[in-house]
């Protein structure tokens, strides 16, 4: 049986959102910098990589986050949360956490005399897997319902999530002790794989100075906006058009992946398709309604790098996903630059 989510709202109205409630390319562009302008605040000098994820965001997808320790994983995830509005769930991957710990189970109420079902931390507008790959292949399955359908099944009964409802997971990429690397096919769900990066001395600087300024750990950010004005901006990506020659280059680009002499396996049809929504969300970041060619090169390593398996033989090489990601974009002709 079908659970309904959360909240009610008209038939055909995702929950918790006016009838009606819309915006404009040119309003949801001005609230997505508003969204970075804050979360800013709180991740000093990652502009690039927080547009990313915003990118993915808004394009309805998931995204994950793979550097060193220490670099503001968590804290953009949390940030991004509080700046759009949306209940937040932290769930610590280890290796003794269990499918059930993550969708949640079915408890005995004495009082009533009957099982009621327990929400895990699926059950929240963005989720932090944190350190997705310290827990088991059978944990991390837990996540891929989640994640396609948003939905999970517990004792053959399935319950809808909040709407939206965004996964953002982190990865150390440099620990391998008590780790297992994350199946392909769920790597296929992230839309995109990003990483933040080192900042600058001036940069880190700044994380200081900012740390003392505040007297306290805690960053508490202003919000922005709420679920309704997200999904708002997710409907506004989808009025942003996509010319077909630009549609054949993300497919281009897709297949070119799959017969590259480097590669095991390329990126799947869905990755042409992430690269077509991940541009769209993007261009709406820049404050277009319509996708150029420059959109589709600048969210292709994130989109595809990850869905790309190098051959055993080169995995002691200087190849990876992003060397051949690279390598295909100098190959394949671009279209040419779309006018108004």
């Amino acid at each position: 049986m079908t659970q309904p989510p959360p909240e009610s709202a008209p038939a055909g109205t995702p929950a918790g959102t006016p009838a009606g409630t819309s915006m404009t390319t040119e309003e949801a562009a001005a609230t997505a910098g508003r969204v970075l302008d804050q979360v800013q605040q709180a991740v000093v000098g990652k502009r690039e990589p927080l547009v990313l994820v915003l990118t993915a965001v808004l394009a309805k997808g998931h995204v994950l986050i793979e550097d060193f320790p220490g670099l503001g994983k968590t804290l953009a995830a949390r940030s991004f949360a509080q700046a759009l509005g949306l209940d937040f769930s932290r769930a610590q991957f280890t290796p003794d956490l269990l499918p059930s710990d993550l969708t949640g189970s079915f408890l005995y109420d004495q009082r009533r005399g009957e099982f009621e079902f327990r929400q895990g931390p699926l059950f929240a507008g963005l989720l932090l897997a944190d350190e997705i790959n310290r827990t088991p292949p059978k944990t991390q399955s837990a996540l891929l319902e989640a994640m396609q359908e948003r939905q999970v099944t517990v004792e053959g009964e399935t319950f809808a999530l909040p709407d939206p409802f965004h996964v953002v997971a982190t990865a150390n990429p440099i620990e391998y002790e008590g780790t297992y690397p994350l199946p392909e096919a769920q790597l296929d769900r992230f839309l995109m794989r990003v990483g933040f990066g080192y900042p600058s001395l001036q940069e880190e600087y700044d994380v200081l100075a900012r740390r003392m300024d505040r007297g306290r750990e805690e960053v508490v950010l202003d919000q922005v906006t709420d679920a309704a004005g997200l999904r708002a901006m997710q409907e506004a990506v989808e009025t942003v058009r996509v010319d077909p020659s630009v549609a054949r280059y993300c497919v281009d680009l897709a297949v070119a992946t799959r017969a590259h002499r480097e590669v095991l396996t390329g990126a799947s049809p869905r990755g042409s398709l992430g690269l077509v929504l991940a541009a769209r969300a993007f261009a709406l970041l820049r404050g277009r309604d319509y996708v150029v060619p420059e959109d589709v090169k600048a969210i292709a390593r994130p989109v595809l790098a990850h869905r790309i398996t190098i051959k055993p033989e080169l995995w002691m090489s200087a190849s990876s996903g992003t060397s051949v990601v690279d390598d295909v974009l100098d190959r394949v002709a671009t279209p040419s630059a779309l006018e108004r």
